[in-house]
């Protein structure tokens, strides 16, 4: 069992298969791209199989989200997802991905075993999302969304970033799209995890706008701390139910009490939050031959050590130097 000395459990693995990405997206790295991890650095197809199967034999996994960079450029996706199938206990698998590539692969990967996918979109409208983006792809993104929908990679989830000057004014449009397609929409408030560390706290839409914008057309009742449990989303019925719309509100409403998550980075490293500062490198033991049981005391003793929070409201707060491509979302 993952457990910190705040009494927290870890159950649910974020898995990042690479830094690298399609897009450049202005909230998450400049337009030129980033310094992609070397391919020495990266784990093998066989090394991330081996850690999630520690992490699900030996530690109490019991859900693994597959994120990047975008993970639909690891030539090794669909095996990885169909290894991690076989595990016992089986593991619930999904993929949060920007959607380019899937309307080709949503069939492999609902028939490896993978559950469901988030596919991000901030908007509907294709010369924003190319402004945002920097890439003219946002008809690959709603074709790859309906192709997974198609392929049964249910529910689909959506996840939205509204940036001030952008897309600010879209949320009640993309959430009647979301419910006329029979997408779940959830909106992120923007968080400083951005290459170019420009994120400024007063410029960001928080929860309360958003919530102040969908209830100009729609009615919202709670649902309430119960029904959400350790999901990073707080979720409104919407007209009363039973479709609902959620909101990760990590900077104005963070969750952290709550949190059940474990992360795992392309190049090897367990990091106990997206906010961390400090890593624990598992890819070394792997690669100097220690046996599984080593290696997850590694990672408990990684969890150990996990904050109370995220910082974000720490005066002495330091944005960690890694981005959210690096990281895994």
């Amino acid at each position: 069992m993952l457990i910190d000395t705040f009494g927290r459990v870890a159950t649910d693995l974020r898995v990042s298969l690479t830094d690298r990405c399609n897009l450049r997206c202005t909230y998450c790295m400049p337009e030129e791209g980033l310094q992609w991890l070397a391919k020495p650095d990266l784990l093998t197809d066989d090394e991330i199989v081996r850690l999630i199967r520690i992490a699900v034999t030996h530690l109490g996994i019991t859900e693994v989200r597959f994120t990047g960079g975008e993970p639909l450029l690891r030539p090794g996706l669909v095996g990885i997802v169909e290894q991690c199938a076989a595990l016992r206990p089986r593991p619930r698998m999904s993929l949060t991905t920007n959607g380019i590539g899937l309307a080709r692969t949503a069939q492999a990967l609902k028939a490896a075993g993978l559950d469901r996918v988030n596919v991000s979109l901030d908007t509907l409208r294709p010369e924003v999302f190319k402004t945002l983006t920097r890439r003219d792809r946002h008809k690959d993104v709603v074709e790859g969304m309906a192709a997974a929908r198609e392929a049964g990679l249910t529910p689909v989830k959506i996840n939205t970033v509204l940036m001030p000057g952008l897309n600010a004014d879209e949320a009640p449009d993309l959430l009647a799209w979301a419910l006329e397609h029979d997408y779940e929409l959830r909106f992120i408030e923007q968080m400083p995890l951005d290459a170019q560390h420009g994120w400024k706290r007063d410029g960001m839409i928080t929860a309360g706008d958003i919530l102040a914008s969908l209830r100009t057309r729609f009615e919202l009742t709670e649902e309430g701390q119960e029904a959400r449990g350790a999901a990073p989303a707080e979720r409104w019925l919407v007209d009363g139910g039973p479709a609902t719309v959620g909101v990760i509100a990590s900077v104005t409403r963070p969750f952290c009490r709550a949190c059940d998550r474990t992360r795992l980075t392309a190049d090897g490293q367990v990091r106990t939050c997206l906010f961390a500062t400090e890593e624990s490198d598992l890819r070394s033991a792997l690669r100097s031959g220690a046996p599984d049981e080593e290696i997850a005391r590694l990672w408990k003793v990684a969890m150990w050590g996990k904050k109370a929070g995220s910082g974000l409201d720490d005066p002495s707060f330091l944005q960690p130097d890694r981005p959210m491509s690096a990281i895994g979302g």
